[in-house]
């Protein structure tokens, strides 16, 4: 399924956004309040010398730059602590691949997974079809394997790139997943995309049965079984 189309976000709500990313942030980055402290009182000070030896034309441009430094914090420290949150969560693959900007489309659901919470996830963009696994490496590549065959037979000679999140060799870390999807070549034009997703979304129309038996919670009672049986 593609992005749905993003509503546009007003000045209040856009201000109400950066509170919220601001508060996570302060809760799981200890150094991220001094971070702003010094972001705020260097170029302060800096602009307080510039008024008195150069003139208040300097004050307005000290007061952006501060709120400007405050920004750039905020960016780069929210990022770290997000990775920190989700690293090692199930489906913390999926947040990323939802987090990409530009032309992706990223199916909302899983194409495979397991009970043991080994997933694959699928995502088409300017680079190709990805397929992103996490969870066992043994059962993540088998399924990337099944998923590979499946797909070569509706996306025809687009590129095909597959991943496993992990620290190991040949895997790639959580953290990086990001860059090297934003950073690979780009092979497929927006009319392109377009027709891979819908010929995607129509492959994967019907649900997928996860790998291993099904789970307890979705298991009907004991004694609805044994009714049954006795019929």
């Amino acid at each position: 399924m593609a992005k749905p189309a993003e509503e546009k976000v007003g000045f209040v709500g856009r201000l109400k956004q950066i509170g919220m990313v601001f508060q996570f942030t302060a809760k799981q980055d200890k150094l991220f309040i001094p971070l702003v402290a010094g972001a705020v009182i260097v170029p302060l000070l800096l602009t307080v010398v510039a008024v008195y030896f150069l003139g208040w034309f300097w004050l307005p441009l000290g007061i952006l730059l501060a709120l400007l430094l405050v920004l750039v914090v905020l960016n780069l420290r929210s990022n770290s602590a997000m990775m920190n949150a989700i690293e090692g969560q199930p489906g913390a693959a999926a947040q990323i691949l939802s987090s990409l900007r530009g032309n992706w489309r990223v199916k909302e659901q899983p194409v495979a997974f397991t009970v043991n919470n080994d997933f694959v996830h699928l995502a088409i963009g300017p680079a190709g079809v990805v397929l992103v696994g996490e969870g066992d490496p043994g059962r993540v590549k088998q399924m990337l394997g099944e998923q590979k065959r499946r797909l070569g037979k509706v996306i025809g000679s687009a590129p095909l790139y597959d991943y496993i999140i992990g620290d190991g060799e040949g895997q790639v870390p959580l953290r990086k997943l990001r860059n090297v999807l934003l950073r690979a070549p780009k092979n497929l034009s927006g009319k392109e995309i377009n027709g891979i997703d819908r010929a995607l979304t129509a492959l994967y129309a019907r649900p997928q049965m996860p790998k291993g038996g099904i789970p307890k919670e979705f298991r009907p009672p004991r004694s609805m079984m044994r009714q049954q049986r006795g019929r």
